[in-house]
């Protein structure tokens, strides 16, 4: 009968083990939780995205970006599927989705059980090797028990951490468009600056040669020379600023080596005819807002970690302990062998820590997250309200600096001219109306520019990714200007 108790004991841990639910597969593929990724990003953007975990695939996605960028000039749109191809942070960001994947996978698997086995009175001379043979099973009860609630915490870790990495996506592709925008456009200040510099060198010549026959005085002579000194440092810090955003281009599309070798358009694209209104954008937002969603998984993390705090308020620790032992004694010069089951329960006397201050944790950690929820909410709205006032009134300014000030400092500059032409008004008057035509058409290139950052923030809005983001939106595209490019 004695023998008979033995598969009980030491298959009862081993059957609270088999009642545990079997591993999800989606913890357990190679590129767990990817493909969701991919497919939310791609919605909102409209464009491919790699997890490339195998030196095969990070030479294939090399040969796939060096073919769209190498010797070309790139626009916004190849600008931003770079980055998704070959930042190496995004791709660190997906493997922080595989991380979260085994933790949760790791949740799901039962603990093992502990076995011990130990010999007493090894030596003892009138038994021969040892008096006593003893082995134990150690299975964690609680384990077993808490086992459903703690998967639903590394579930909601794992659907987080998917979130998580579509919001760097996105953030990747705003920055990326915004960077491609401020390059072109500080290529175009630089031209502008450029052609305002050409014009002053020739008042600076003119002035230079009038002070040698005496029709201008030095401070006149000073005047123009300093005006010429200022615009070259202008034209200096232009050229730098167009170089380091350049750079910061080419730094968020992960390039480095031969690979810098690719070029931006001198200008941004002509502004659209018209913009259109963008219906409902609070609610767009409010369905769409990747943080939103976190904040809101964040709030059911924590309701289930409550829970689970609440049921194990008490006993935060339970451990079933089940063996047996064999025992020999030599009575009469016979050895007779005598086996006894064993069976312990362990757990921890709620003397001092009666989980009080747990349950109190768990309760504000929930009060927070709800709190959280409820902030990002408001802001959210408004960050939608803030993107459509900002497209709307940018592409105003804009049209205005296009349409009404560029044109009316070109009539000057022409009616100048034919004055001029006519001897009625001097050199220096001439090249003022020019300088000042060309001031208002830099005017107009930031104005531009600032209407496309506006254009990009409507996406960034409704999907998130960054204040300052964007992507295919409600508005056009912006594709690449015209010219050879830098």
């Amino acid at each position: 009968m004695r023998v008979s108790k033995l598969p009980v004991i030491f298959g009862f841990p081993l059957l609270l083990g088999a009642c545990a639910t079997a591993v999800p597969s989606a913890y357990t593929e190679p590129k767990a939780g990817f493909l969701n990724v991919s497919n939310q990003t791609s919605a909102a953007l409209g464009k491919r995205t790699a997890f490339a975990q195998t030196q095969a695939e990070n030479v294939a996605l090399t040969k796939e970006v060096r073919s769209m960028i190498h010797g070309k000039t790139i626009s916004a749109e190849t600008a931003v599927q770079v980055a998704l191809l070959n930042n190496k942070g995004l791709q660190a960001a997906y493997a922080n989705v595989g991380l979260s994947a085994a933790e949760a996978w790791q949740q799901a698997t039962p603990e093992n059980p502990v076995i011990s086995i130990g010999l007493i009175g090894i030596g003892a001379p009138e038994l021969g090797v040892y008096r006593s043979i003893e082995g134990l099973i150690r299975t964690n009860i609680l384990d077993a028990t808490t086992r459903k609630q703690r998967i639903a915490i590394a579930d909601a870790n794992f659907q987080g951490a998917q979130l998580e990495a579509v919001s760097d996506t996105l953030a990747l592709a705003n920055e990326t468009r915004m960077a491609w925008i401020e390059a072109v456009a500080a290529f175009e200040t630089a031209d502008y600056l450029k052609k305002a510099k050409a014009t002053s060198d020739a008042g600076s010549e003119l002035a230079l040669r009038l002070g040698e026959t005496g029709a201008l005085n030095k401070a006149g002579q000073a005047r123009e020379q300093a005006f010429n000194a200022e615009l070259a440092g202008q034209l200096a810090k232009a050229r730098l600023n167009a170089t380091l955003a350049k750079e910061r281009l080419t730094r968020l599309m992960g390039l480095w080596g031969s690979d810098v070798n690719y070029y931006v358009p001198d200008a941004l694209p002509a502004l659209p005819g018209s913009v259109g209104r963008v219906t409902s954008i609070e609610q767009k937002a409010l369905a769409n807002r990747v943080d939103l969603r976190v904040a809101k998984l964040g709030l059911e993390a924590q309701a289930r970690a409550f829970e689970l705090t609440d049921q194990t308020r008490i006993v935060s620790d339970l451990e079933l302990v089940a063996g047996v032992e064999s025992e020999r004694e030599r009575e009469d010069g016979n050895t007779e062998t005598e086996t006894l089951p064993q069976l312990e329960v362990e757990f921890a006397i709620p003397i001092y820590d009666t989980g009080k201050a747990r349950m109190r944790k768990a309760e504000l950690m929930y009060l927070q997250a709800a709190n959280v929820l409820a902030e990002r909410a408001v802001n959210v709205r408004s960050e939608a309200r803030s993107a459509e006032v900002a497209y709307h009134s940018s592409y105003k300014i804009a049209r205005h600096y296009r349409d009404v000030l560029v044109p009316l400092r070109a009539t000057v500059e022409e009616e100048g001219l034919l004055s001029y032409n006519g001897m009625i008004t001097n050199t220096f008057e001439l090249l003022t109306d020019v300088r000042q035509k060309l001031a208002a058409s830099l005017e107009a290139a930031n104005a531009k520019r600032d209407f496309y950052i506006a254009q990009a923030n409507i996406t960034a809005a409704i999907y998130g990714g960054g204040v300052a983001g964007g992507g295919d939106g409600e508005g056009a595209a912006v594709a690449a200007g015209g010219g050879p490019g830098h």
